[in-house]
């Protein structure tokens, strides 16, 4: 892990230190301090839902944020979110009036009560994607089982059954999966055709879901993917493009979207009080590219941190291979703040449309918005 700097080692002892005085807490007393029926939150993914816990892994700064601009708007110091401020799990924590929910490997930290986060950059739901730097989805589960077992340990089976029925898990997983063979050279999409390696990814998707089903999971949120060819990172990676999208990653990311509505709308005809809310991420990010200026933004295709066209190369920061990097001075009013990642202005208006979306006449969320799952009405099974 490359070293912290002295700014970055103050800045953990003070997000600790924020942390601690809303999640610590082993006593009867403060366990009674909780609504009787409290809804935890679970966070699984990648980048885009990451709180930090890359900081605490032996992995490569390209899968790290954890130095200046990062966290430049709201925190005001590198959290490692992939942003200049917060993202979409710390505004539905906020709107479910939740703290925010902090990184599972973050030292100190052992209560989970009110949910914990698991997600890591660059994870994919495959093993093999960007294996040895981050933390893919299979130990991801493996962690939630451990807090499962915390729950048990500390509330008997059958209320922690009971706790995680209504718990509301959120997934933004994929991106990697598809992106990774590009980024890296890698030919392992000369052995599969798409469909089959569409399949891989889904059918992984898909044994996790069920893992946390059986410990009594029932409420499941979605983020599909972007379109995948057209971020700014995807765009350069190919020479002579001409800063079009890149067709074949864009393919891959509609494939993958299908395949999971599908599954989604199949796993709650088979399970037994399975319910979820997907997110169509891809048309919404797309509409907000497109036409910046009718959602407040100045600048839609362009990041506003990193260097190249479209500043398309993820230097943000000066910590990564590319040293060279530029930062706009208003990170507002763009919809991308480095070469993969949305600002948190950004960030807000997805996560508001997640919480309360319109659910009948939309496609944009749905069947349930993630305020309905986080609600009690809905029949804990």
């Amino acid at each position: 892990m490359a070293r912290l700097s002295s700014f970055f080692i103050f800045s953990f002892f003070l997000q600790v230190a924020l942390f601690a005085t809303c999640c610590r807490g082993e006593s009867k007393e403060q366990q009674h301090q909780l609504p009787k029926k409290h809804v935890p939150f679970f966070i699984f993914g990648d980048s885009i839902l990451d709180a930090g816990n890359n900081n605490y892994i032996n992995t490569s700064t390209l899968d790290q944020a954890n130095f200046w601009p990062y966290g430049l708007t709201f925190f005001n110091y590198p959290t490692g979110r992939f942003s200049d401020g917060r993202l979409i799990p710390d505004f539905i924590a906020k709107y479910a009036k939740l703290p925010l929910i902090p990184p599972f490997l973050q030292p100190g930290f052992r209560q989970y009560y009110l949910g914990v986060n698991f997600a890591s950059a660059g994870a994919g739901a495959l093993v093999e994607t960007f294996q040895g730097f981050v933390i893919d989805l299979k130990t991801q589960l493996r962690y939630y089982y451990k807090v499962d077992s915390w729950f048990r340990h500390k509330l008997g089976n059958d209320e922690a059954k009971a706790t995680m029925s209504r718990a509301v898990h959120l997934f933004s997983i994929g991106t990697n999966d598809y992106a990774s063979p590009f980024l890296t050279n890698s030919t392992i999409l000369n052995n599969y055709n798409k469909s089959t390696y569409v399949g891989m990814v889904i059918g992984n998707i898909t044994t996790v879901i069920n893992g946390i089903y059986k410990r009594g999971g029932r409420k499941f949120a979605f983020i599909n993917l972007p379109d995948l060819g057209c971020v700014p990172g995807m765009r350069v990676i190919k020479s002579g493009n001409n800063g079009s999208c890149f067709e074949e990653a864009t393919r891959l990311a509609s494939l993958h979207n299908k395949a999971l509505s599908k599954l989604l709308y199949e796993l709650e005809k088979q399970l037994k009080g399975f319910k979820y809310s997907l997110f169509d991420l891809n048309s919404n990010l797309r509409q907000r590219m497109e036409h910046p200026s009718k959602y407040g933004f100045k600048e839609g295709e362009t990041a506003c941190c990193g260097t190249g066209e479209y500043r398309g190369v993820l230097s943000c920061g000066g910590k990564r291979p590319v040293k060279e990097f530029q930062l706009c001075k208003h990170p507002q009013k763009y919809v991308f703040w480095d070469s993969l990642h949305l600002t948190e202005r950004t960030y807000k208006q997805l996560a508001d449309q997640m919480w309360g979306g319109a659910t009948s006449d939309s496609h944009d969320v749905g069947p349930y918005n993630i305020k309905q799952l986080f609600s009690n009405s809905l029949k804990d099974i």
